[in-house]
């Protein structure tokens, strides 16, 4: 079936596309440029908000007449952003800093169409193990998860450093909660399935 309208997911992000692959809708990436600095005295959680509706803006500025996607992820560790590492040093850092601590990533949501907005907020909790360095350094060696908020991909070999996760929807840690999506999707005329 032919879908009327036109989807722009307003991210450079590789794991968001290949999530929202997963629904079965034709849809076209753009990155946004958009500063992701949290604002002074943000909570993580209002960061996360904040960037993909912005995100969502941008892309509906860009292409008035598509639906837009807009969405961010910000860790959070005791109410400290936690970033995505960059270098192998920040993520040993990143990593050794995690180790037996409950993290929290927060993945906003922000779908635009004309003057209708949808948002939501699902928040995954999440324990790492207590690790050693040697148990940091093979896991480095082998996933260097330098574009990854935490250091960890949980959908990959990152999985064997948590101790346990809980939150409504798998997807969200990943980055883009497909089941809050597929919903907006769905109000938006959209069928997914």
């Amino acid at each position: 079936m032919k879908q009327d309208k036109n989807i722009v997911l307003a991210s450079g992000s590789r794991y968001r596309r290949e999530l929202l692959e997963r629904l079965g809708v034709a849809f076209e990436t753009w990155s946004p440029d958009v500063d992701e600095s949290s604002l002074t005295s943000e909570k993580p959680r209002d960061t996360a908000v904040r960037l993909a509706r912005v995100k969502a803006q941008a892309g509906a500025a860009r292409f008035p007449d598509a639906l837009i996607i807009g969405s961010d992820q910000v860790a959070d560790l005791a109410g400290t952003p936690i970033g995505k590492p960059g270098t192998l040093d920040n993520a040993r850092r990143q990593l050794r800093d995690l180790s037996g601590k409950a993290v929290s990533f927060h993945t906003a949501l922000c779908v635009l169409h004309g003057p209708r907005r949808h948002e939501r907020l699902v928040t995954t909790h999440v324990v790492f193990r207590s690790l050693s360095d040697a148990e940091i350094d093979r896991y480095l060696a082998r996933e260097p998860a330098l574009d990854c908020a935490g250091s960890a991909k949980s959908e990959a070999l990152g999985i064997a450093l948590l101790a346990r996760l809980s939150g409504d929807d798998p997807t969200a840690l990943v980055g883009l909660p497909l089941i809050a999506l597929a919903e907006m999707l769905r109000t938006e005329g959209i069928q997914v399935p």
